[in-house]
């Protein structure tokens, strides 16, 4: 019987290569906890409007429950560990300071 199928092998490990790691291959570091998805989707903009990659993580899936009660929409924001301080000082220009009359 003539064989239909051709297999292909997956390639093997070879040297390790130069390039820069991805962003889901480097250490990340949480900068900020926002209250809601809406308040991290901004964050996130600012952050990236720097040039800082960023990743948000929550434990709700918010296209499923999109209204939560307190802490429970609570979404984090992750950068990668290089970024991290000069993602602290672009988020520190914008957190909410005493109000003066």
């Amino acid at each position: 019987m003539a064989r239909r199928a051709k297999v292909i092998r997956f390639p093997g490990r070879g040297a390790p290569d130069r390039r820069e790691p991805r962003l889901d291959e480097r250490p990340l570091v949480e900068v900020r906890r926002c209250r809601d998805q809406g308040e991290a989707l901004v964050v996130k903009s600012l952050l990236e409007s720097e040039g800082i990659a960023s990743v948000l993580r929550s434990h709700l899936v918010h296209s499923v429950h999109p209204f939560t009660v307190g802490d429970q929409g609570e979404v984090v924001v992750l950068v990668p560990d290089a970024d991290a301080p000069r993602a602290r000082i672009v988020l520190a220009r914008i957190s909410p300071g005493p109000s003066f009359p």
